[in-house]
C-alpha cells in the first residue's frame, strides 16, 4: 500500500478513537465510530485476497449494523428524557440496546461470529490494531454508560463469552483465530466487572491491549501464522520465542506473571460484590483457554513435534529484537510486583 494512503489511514483511526473518547453528545461518539469503520477497512482489504476482501465485507456489515443500533438507541433515549448526553443514558430499552450494539462492535458471544473471520483474513498488524486499539472506543462508550446498564444481561454475556472464547479456541491450528477466541475471553472478563468496578474493566483493557501487542510484534518478526509454522520458528529467534512462552503464559492468567493480576483483582470484587458463584464459574471457565495457551507455549518452545518427517530448520536470524517488543514483553511479564502501586493508582 502506498505510504501515503496509509498515513491518511492511521491518522483517521487516531482521529475516530479521539472523537469518540473525549465526546459528550452521542452524535459525536457515532461519528467517531463511523471515521474509525471506514478508515479500517483498506488496511484489512489491503492484499486482494479472496479472504481479506470477506473479512473487510463482513467487518463493515457487523460494524454498520451496530453503529446503526448505537444511533437507534440514542435517539430512543432522547425521545423518552430529552437528553443527547452520554452518562444520561437512563432510559431501560435505549440501555439494552447500546448493550447488544456494543457487544457487536467488540465481539462478545452471542455477537462473535464475525471477529474470528476478519482476523483470519487480515494481516497480522491490522489483527493487531482489530484486536486492541478498535476496541477502545466501544469499551469507552461502556465505561461512560455502566452505572445504566443491565448487571444480569452483562453477566450472562461475560459467562458465555469466557465460556465459549475458550472452548471454541480449542481446536484451533490459526494462530489468528486462536487470538481472536482468546480475545473474546478476555471480553468476558472485562464485561462481567463493568456494573461493579468500571475501572478494573480499563485496567484488565490496557493489560490485555500490551500482552496481545507484544504476541502479535512477536509472530509478525518471526512471520508464524499456524501452529505447524510455529513448530519450525524456535531456530529462527530462540531468545524472542522463550519471551513469546512467558508471554502467552502471562495472556492465560498464571501466577506471578502480569496477566494474573486483572483477574485476581476480579475475582477479589466478584466476591466483595456477593457473586461468589459467578466468580468461581468464570475462573473454571478461563481454563478452557489456559489449555490452548499451553498448547502455543508447548508449539513454541518445546522444539520438534516427535514424528518422523523431516522439517526444514530455519536459518536463525541476526535481526536484533525491536525496543517495542524488549519493552512490552517486560511489561507483558514483570508487572505483577508493581500491583500494589497499581492498586492504589485504579
Amino acid at each position: 500500500m502506498n505510504p501515503r494512503a496509509n498515513l491518511i489511514f492511521i491518522a483517521s483511526l487516531l482521529l475516530g478513537t479521539t472523537i469518540t473518547i473525549s465526546s459528550n453528545h452521542w452524535i459525536m461518539a457515532w461519528t467517531g465510530l463511523e471515521i474509525n469503520t471506514l478508515a479500517i477497512l483498506p488496511l484489512i482489504s489491503k492484499s486482494h485476497h479472496p479472504r481479506a476482501i470477506e473479512a473487510a465485507t463482513k467487518y463493515f456489515l457487523t460494524q454498520a449494523a451496530a453503529s446503526a443500533l448505537v444511533l437507534f438507541s440514542s435517539m430512543t433515549n432522547a425521545w423518552h428524557t430529552g437528553q443527547w448526553d452520554i452518562t444520561q443514558l437512563t432510559h431501560p430499552t435505549s440501555c439494552l440496546i447500546l448493550t447488544s450494539a456494543i457487544a457487536m462492535k467488540l465481539g462478545l458471544v452471542p455477537f462473535h461470529f464475525w471477529f474470528p473471520e476478519v482476523l483470519q483474513g487480515s494481516p497480522l498488524t491490522t489483527g493487531l490494531i482489530l484486536s486492541t486499539a478498535m476496541k477502545l472506543p466501544p469499551m469507552t462508550l461502556l465505561y461512560m454508560t455502566s452505572s445504566s446498564l443491565n448487571p444480569t444481561l452483562l453477566t450472562i454475556l461475560a459467562i458465555l463469552s469466557v465460556a465459549l472464547g475458550g472452548w471454541m479456541g480449542l481446536n484451533q491450528t490459526q494462530i489468528r483465530k486462536i487470538l481472536a477466541f482468546s480475545s473474546i475471553s478476555h471480553l468476558g472478563w472485562m464485561a462481567i466487572i463493568l456494573i461493579y468496578n468500571p475501572k478494573l474493566t480499563l485496567l484488565n483493557f490496557y493489560l490485555y491491549a500490551v500482552m496481545t501487542t507484544t504476541v502479535f510484534l512477536t509472530l509478525n518478526t518471526t512471520k508464524v501464522l499456524k501452529l505447524s509454522t510455529l513448530l519450525t520458528a524456535w531456530t529462527k529467534a530462540p531468545s524472542l520465542n522463550t519471551m513469546l512462552l512467558l508471554t502467552l503464559l502471562s495472556l492465560a492468567g498464571l501466577p506471578p506473571l502480569t496477566g494474573f493480576l486483572p483477574k485476581w483483582l476480579i475475582i477479589q470484587e466478584l466476591t466483595k460484590q456477593d457473586m461468589a458463584p459467578a466468580a468461581t464459574l468464570i475462573s473454571l471457565l478461563s481454563l478452557l483457554s489456559l489449555f490452548f495457551y499451553l498448547r502455543l507455549a508447548y508449539c513454541t518452545t518445546i522444539t520438534l513435534p516427535p514424528h518422523t518427517t523431516n522439517h526444514m530448520k530455519q536459518w536463525r536470524t541476526n535481526k536484533p529484537t525491536s525496543t517495542a517488543i524488549a519493552i512490552l514483553t517486560t511489561v507483558s511479564v514483570m508487572l505483577l510486583p508493581a500491583s500494589p502501586m497499581i492498586l492504589t493508582i485504579v
